[in-house]
């Protein structure tokens, strides 16, 4: 074109935006500048959203003053640009000032700010702003109460959340508009209101792909991994519906938790064939599907031929490797990801403290914690406080830890005291252990984990009055222990087992016992003595080596050892810490039967092999 004119540049900035082209478009957008040619509001509206694609703060500051000094700051529709920006970018302060600043404000203003908000963190702050938008007389629509929906359920607002659906319902929308159904889902599921997600979710009238994504997520961040894979095949007998990237990545995190490796890679290759396979999220949870289902090998082999221009994945080999016990490789993979230029987040040092902490590196978890804070300015969160914690405590050094826990800046949550109570029942100390439970029981009062914890430390060394005492208190409060359970894979099938006396015996059952009988004498002609420290119960001897020999993960190895080939490994899924005596006994069983055999615990891998354990008895 001979000549151009500020549509002519419009209408190629905003072909250029359209197709994602971003560093083209703010190229075009320089050039323009360069040949003396006046933007206009259009002009700032088409290339502001580049910012966010860009993930460049500096470039969004550049906008706002070239719209200031062309008198457009002042124009609505480059205002409400500036404030959806702002809030993507996290920059709220400005998104702010934008907004303090505005003469008049409509329907988009409002939603950008809100949205803003909600999106950034600041819940509460969101849900003020939605009571002074209806204070101010705009009426919200179906895009204020997806936001609204999200802020409400993250300040763990019930009452709110429930005028939040009954306001949905009188204006018609759970029937009428899919996208405020599926907020209504998604808000009870985060507060844990699964059954009330469920009950929406079945009232609504049509479901797309988005609806069941919301539902499986819902029952996966409810630790409901059992029914987030019955909800997707669900999903799957439903003509049309084909999975997207929120498919992948709400479902695989299931079979990770599961240890369904086969299940999993079916879905590995349905990523292949719809061509998600290399989308970062999809690739990231794949990572962490095979390394929690101890194919490390194959989770390097992904992330060695995915692209890592982001944190995800590397965040996930390096958190596999430490829980596989492989502290010193999780250290390598972090100077290797300094050397390519990608700059860690504050999950990426919650992976590698945990590695250190699983490996036993107090010195390099030191070191990472200062240079978390130094060089890359990131303030540490609790997750940092608690790996800190439980790497001090399971080296053994429970005083440094208590220091350590005094010495917080913020308040200790109930991970750091739990992490310090784990660390002082493993090596015995009551007192401090005493302390901890108590901080943990103002903290956390409904979860019995914690009270459980204190009572095996009472029954170790035989203070049953303690656990009498402690046993009185989750009764009182009708609280119900966690059943310990494992699970096996044998031909795409999971079989669960739970420590004691099955409800439902497994059809094996007997040749289970069988299996269980031989190996306990083969394990005590090599030497095993069964440690009678890790039964609970005050009862005879000879029951105590029956309820030892029933444990989960005993009952899971008898069990695949009769199903698979001489020789083939073993992986066992565990929900609880494998206790002391099942972890020697794995030991002999491993030398008895020449297998290698890979337990996941709640805290990490177990590689038992010819007598040994990759742990190195650290765990």
């Amino acid at each position: 074109m001979p000549e151009r004119d500020v549509p002519a540049w419009n209408a190629m900035l905003s072909g250029l935006c359209r197709n994602a082209r971003a560093v083209d478009a703010v190229a075009l957008f320089g050039r323009m500048v360069g040949e003396g040619v006046a933007g206009d509001a259009v002009t700032l509206s088409s290339v502001l959203p580049m910012c966010v694609l860009l993930g460049d703060r500096a470039l969004a500051l550049v906008m706002h003053v070239y719209a200031v000094k062309r008198g457009l700051s002042g124009e609505l529709f480059v205002c409400n640009a500036l404030i959806d920006v702002y809030g993507k970018l996290g920059m709220l302060v400005e998104a702010r000032w934008v907004f303090g600043g505005m003469a008049l404000r409509d329907l988009v203003t409002w939603n950008s700010i809100i949205s803003a908000y909600e999106q950034g963190g600041k819940v509460a702050a969101a849900v003020e702003l939605f009571h002074g938008m209806m204070k101010s007389g705009v009426s919200p629509d179906v895009l204020t109460l997806v936001s609204l929906a999200s802020a409400v359920a993250q300040c763990g607002d019930e009452r709110g959340a429930k005028s939040v659906h009954c306001y949905v319902r009188r204006r018609g929308w759970d029937v009428g508009d899919i996208i405020a159904g599926n907020a209504v889902v998604d808000m009870y599921a985060k507060l844990s209101k699964i059954d009330a997600a469920q009950m929406v979710f079945d009232n609504l009238p049509d479901r797309d792909v988005v609806s069941w994504n919301t539902l499986i997520t819902g029952y996966m961040q409810n630790g409901l991994s059992n029914e987030a894979v019955r909800i997707y095949n669900d999903m799957q007998n439903h003509e049309g519906l084909k999975p997207i990237q929120g498919t992948f990545v709400s479902i695989l995190p299931a079979y990770s938790n599961l240890g369904a490796l086969q299940q999993g890679m079916r879905m590995h290759a349905l990523s292949i064939k719809t061509g998600l396979n290399l989308d970062v999220y999809v690739s990231t949870c794949l990572i962490d599907l095979y390394a929690k289902c101890g194919k490390l090998v194959e989770a390097m082999l992904l992330f060695e031929h995915m692209p890592r221009r982001s944190t995800g994945p590397w965040n996930a080999i390096i958190a596999g490797l430490g829980v596989h016990g492989h502290g010193a490789k999780a250290l390598n993979l972090f100077s290797q990801m300094q050397q390519e230029g990608i700059k860690p987040d504050n999950v990426t040092f919650v992976s590698l403290l945990a590695a250190c902490s699983h490996a036993g590196l107090v010195d390099q978890g030191r070191s990472f914690f200062d240079l978390m804070q130094t060089v890359y300015g990131i303030v540490p969160i609790a997750k940092h406080y608690a790996c800190m914690v439980d790497m001090l405590g399971r080296a053994g050094q429970l005083d440094e830890a208590f220091e350590f826990i005094q010495g917080m800046p913020i308040k200790p949550d109930s991970a750091v005291w739990g992490a310090l109570l784990g660390a002082c029942r493993i090596h015995g100390n009551v007192e401090l252990g005493k302390l901890a439970s108590q901080n943990l029981f103002e903290l956390d009062p409904k979860n019995v984990g914690y009270y459980v914890l204190m009572s095996n430390m009472y029954a170790k060394i035989g203070k049953w009055d303690g656990v009498d005492a402690v046993r009185s208190l989750v009764r009182r409060q009708n609280l119900q222990k966690t059943p310990g359970w494992s699970s096996m894979e044998v031909k795409g099938s999971v079989s669960v087992f739970y420590s004691g006396t099955q409800t439902e015996p497994h059809p094996q059952h007997e040749e289970i016992q069988r299996e269980l009988q031989d190996l306990l004498a083969k394990m005590k002609s090599a030497g095993y003595v069964p440690d009678y420290s890790f039964v609970l119960q005050d009862v005879e001897e000879d029951e105590k080596e029956q309820i030892l020999n029933n444990h989960s993960e005993r009952l899971a190895i008898a069990f695949g050892i009769i199903n698979t080939p001489p020789r083939t490994p073993l992986h066992i899924y565990k929900n609880l810490r494998v206790c002391g005596d099942c972890h020697n006994a794995t030991k002999y069983i491993s030398k008895i039967t020449e297998r290698d055999i890979i337990v996941r615990d709640a805290n990490r891998f177990h590689h038992f092999k010819d007598g040994h354990c990759s742990c190195g008895d650290f765990w």
